[in-house]
């Protein structure tokens, strides 16, 4: 864990509801792609020796607002996520820092169909605040950009006019709001 003097201590879990974790790519040079995942869990450990975080997303859960078939193809295709083989994409980190004037930084580690490389995320921490039923909230606004063939999310198919569908740089942004577990 890092151990820069953090503003908060506890643990605390993703509200499910109030956090996404989406990705977005260049499609066709022209436009850019995004989706998501469903099924996502955080959580996020402070104490003496730092910060800690860790992110889980079930690959089956990838919301496309796109055919059936584009969804299958993302899923269970050896060319994307491969869910039947890795079901899950995690996220571990003990380099969190959480800095006074609201920025973080991120250094961990990202496992996709069974690779790990590691992967720095950038973004913002918003300090604890009180709810109205009792419980404390903070959040993390992370963004970093990685290149999916790092991870075998090699698909791609030439354009006419040279170049490639699919940028191989993909965006990952990952918003928390998480919510203080009991201790």
């Amino acid at each position: 864990m890092s151990t820069a003097t953090q503003p908060i201590t506890g643990t605390f879990a993703a509200d499910p509801v109030h956090s996404s974790f989406q990705f977005a790519v260049k499609h066709m040079k022209v436009a850019t792609f995004r989706a998501g995942f469903d099924d996502v869990q955080a959580q996020l450990v402070a104490g003496d020796d730092g910060v800690a975080l860790e992110g889980r997303a079930k690959v089956e859960s990838v919301t496309v607002t796109n055919p059936k078939e584009l969804r299958e193809h993302l899923v269970n295709s050896t060319d994307f996520f491969d869910a039947g083989n890795h079901p899950e994409i995690v996220f571990t980190s003990q380099r969190v820092d959480l800095a006074g004037d609201g920025t973080a930084t991120v250094e961990g580690e990202l496992t996709m169909k069974g690779i790990t490389k590691p992967v720095s995320a950038t973004g913002t921490y918003q300090a604890p605040v009180q709810d109205p039923y009792g419980g404390t909230r903070t959040a993390l606004e992370l963004t970093a950009t990685l290149d999916r063939r790092q991870w075998e999310l090699d698909w791609q198919a030439p354009l006419p006019s040279g170049g490639d569908v699919l940028a191989w740089d993909v965006t990952l942004t990952v918003d928390l709001e998480l919510v203080q577990q009991e201790a």
